[in-house]
């Protein structure tokens, strides 16, 4: 087993599905309303596992092909990183907290399933964040790594729309306050440099 793959895939798939977004942000309110969240929670997971799956598969077979292409892979993958992470400390900066009410009521639960899919798989950035730079850095990690490097992509998608839906009433007080905001940001930000560091290591 390749520990070192698994703990970069759960520490880059963590940081970039952490990102306060749309997704979350539905799922929050859901769950802070009790209605249909494990349907939301497990619509969550299946959409991230398969764009995981589907990024590190097509990214590694690409990069096997075209052995050239990886030094581009990582400027591309150590600039979005550092771009990121530039986003993530700047909005720790910023005096924001979640607005709850943003969204509006859902009221059947195919509403629900059609607006949690939206969220999941109409926002071009997931497929930028979890497909192009979660492959592309998959991908060329050697032997089986790959593998086991989606397998922690996955392993923190799973912990963290488990932890999201269910925990949502007891986190929601704290994050209404720009503070835990800030600090999560910030960490996001730490998070992100270092692994766009790690690229050329």
């Amino acid at each position: 087993m390749d520990g070192s793959a698994i703990i970069k895939g759960f520490g880059l798939g963590g940081g970039l599905i952490i990102a306060i977004g749309s997704q979350n942000a539905y799922l929050l309110r859901q769950a802070l309303k009790r209605e249909y969240v494990y349907t939301c929670v497990a619509i969550c997971i299946a959409c991230d596992m398969l764009l995981i799956a589907a990024g590190v598969a097509g990214m590694g077979q690409l990069i096997t092909g075209a052995p050239p292409l990886l030094f581009w892979i990582k400027i591309a993958g150590a600039g979005f990183l550092f771009w990121y992470g530039v986003r993530a400390a700047r909005a720790a900066f910023l005096s924001s907290s979640l607005n709850l009410d943003m969204q509006p009521a859902v009221a059947s639960r195919r509403q629900v399933i059609a607006a949690m899919l939206a969220f999941s798989l109409l926002n071009p950035h997931v497929y930028l964040d979890t497909v192009v730079l979660l492959g592309s850095i998959g991908g060329q990690q050697p032997g089986d790594g790959p593998f086991y490097f989606a397998a922690g992509a996955m392993l923190a998608s799973l912990i963290w729309f488990l932890s999201l839906g269910i925990g949502a009433q007891y986190l929601i007080p704290v994050f209404k306050r720009p503070l835990a905001w800030r600090i999560l940001d910030g960490a996001i930000a730490l998070i992100m440099w270092a692994l766009a560091i790690s690229l050329f290591l």
